[in-house]
């Protein structure tokens, strides 16, 4: 009864705490990948897309597009703009090429043929710092991320055409700084290229984008250093994610769970939850911590992923799980209604953030149940498999992926054997490497504005 009691309490907490989305959100999203004049680009769309609907979870009203043209990026820049006036929280984000020429950062539409410095500065390619100056001059927090450090083809015929000054064109993109209230962030380092992924997936950036900005309770500053880490680590660290950060106070995209103990927020904080949980918490780790019941513990983690009593929940869900048992699972109890009926899908997946560690202890689980596989912590084809076994097995929509419901689900049950003890060897590293046309792999190039020059011909037709 008090675990209820208190599970109602954090429900009404979580209810009264959509206010915090209240403030106004608005992102720009794009992905360019059907380039007309250069090899495509396979992933940009799947990142856009990825990227909105985990946006329009956490409140923000997205102006979207994909594999736009000139005009067409300039109407949805436009119409950005006119969103972001006065906004508490404005995200930028472009998957896509882009190019640096002497410094400056341009972003590439789908119909750009680049030959030369000229094509790009009169109209061709986006200007980035003239258009974040103009589009996210007004919004109190900025957050701009660019996952367009490929390899640009273009870049060879602008070095090659005849000039009668010195060209510098780099290979991703080039160094900015962030202005007040302003993060800025780059698949990778400056003048560095970036990996676009398998095709039909997202890129390594995005996915772990994904993964991280809007979980609850995560700072943004904090999120990016999981994203940093999570894409060095996917790359076998050939890839690292770069920053430039000027934000004056901790924002949060998702603020349901946000630190009991932090201040209320200034006009740079919007988005930092302000009401009072610690209470709520300590009463529901009181009404769970002398539990029995793993799915009750593991309730406590997902409504304070970052508490106060985080470590001694997970002490006891281990000691519950790993000690002696005769108890024959119970595969239903507990379990939330929407884990037989919702789907999963790569973007789900992704949104569970987890760590190589985290995949395999669900490798370590689902073997511990009787559907084996490799704990190697990669969900390769066979651990897919193996997932839509068990989905079947518990009438669970076979997908082969997870959500948080489904996870939760797997967590929550009670082994009646020991979980696999020792991890199988990591396969080997998969080898990134750099592809030049119809590869596995493809690049994007790298980072660097928009209404300042609409007389001279940034907007205009070439």
């Amino acid at each position: 009864m008090r675990f209820f009691i208190a599970a109602i309490s954090v429900a009404a907490f979580f209810f009264s705490g959509n206010a915090a989305f209240a403030d106004k959100r608005v992102a720009f999203v794009v992905g360019n990948g059907a380039y007309r004049n250069v090899p495509q680009l396979p992933n940009p769309v799947v990142d856009a897309q990825a990227m909105a609907k985990v946006l329009r979870s956490v409140g923000f009203d997205v102006v979207e597009g994909t594999n736009l043209t000139r005009d067409k990026m300039t109407d949805k820049l436009l119409e950005f703009g006119r969103r972001a006036e006065g906004a508490d929280i404005a995200v930028f984000y472009y998957a896509g090429h882009g190019i640096a020429v002497n410094g400056t950062n341009y972003l590439l539409p789908v119909d750009a043929d680049l030959k030369s410095e000229m094509d790009v500065k009169l109209g061709a390619a986006i200007n980035v710092d003239l258009t974040l100056d103009q589009t996210l001059a007004d919004a109190k927090v900025k957050l701009v991320f660019l996952d367009a450090c490929r390899d640009n083809p273009f870049a060879a015929k602008i070095r090659s055409a005849r000039a009668t000054r010195s060209i510098a064109v780099d290979s991703g993109l080039a160094d900015m700084k962030s202005g007040e209230g302003t993060l800025i962030a780059f698949a990778t380092g400056p003048g560095q290229t970036a990996l676009d992924g398998e095709s039909g997936t997202n890129s390594p950036f995005t996915r772990a984008l994904v993964a991280h900005i809007t979980q609850p309770g995560v700072e943004i500053q904090q999120a990016m250093t999981e994203v940093r880490a999570e894409v060095n680590e996917e790359t076998n660290k050939n890839q690292l994610p770069w920053d430039h950060t000027n934000l004056v106070g901790s924002v949060y995209l998702n603020p349901a769970a946000a630190p009991a103990d932090k201040a209320g927020p200034t006009s740079a904080e919007p988005s930092v939850a302000t009401a009072p949980a610690s209470e709520i918490e300590i009463e529901f780790w009181r009404s769970v911590k002398d539990s029995n019941k793993p799915e009750e513990l593991n309730a406590y983690l997902t409504s304070y992923p970052a508490g106060q009593f985080k470590s001694l929940a997970l002490a006891r869900i281990a000691a519950l799980q790993d000690g002696p048992s005769t108890t024959t699972r119970n595969l239903t109890t507990g379990i939330d209604p929407a884990t037989f009926s919702a789907d999963a899908d790569q973007i789900s997946e992704d949104q569970l953030g987890l760590s190589r560690n985290q995949r395999r202890d669900v490798q370590r689980r689902l073997t511990g149940l009787g559907f084996d596989t490799r704990a190697n912590g990669k969900f390769d084809d066979e651990t897919r498999a193996v997932i839509k076994r068990w989905q079947a097995a518990r009438g669970y929509p076979q997908t082969g992926y997870l959500n948080d419901w489904q996870h939760k689900a797997l967590v929550s049950e009670i082994v009646s054997t020991q979980m696999a003890s020792a991890d199988e060897g990591d396969e080997e590293a998969v080898h990134h490497s750099h592809h030049g046309g119809g590869g596995r792999h493809y690049y994007r190039s790298g980072p660097g504005g928009l209404f300042g020059h609409m007389m001279g011909g940034l907007f205009g037709r070439r």
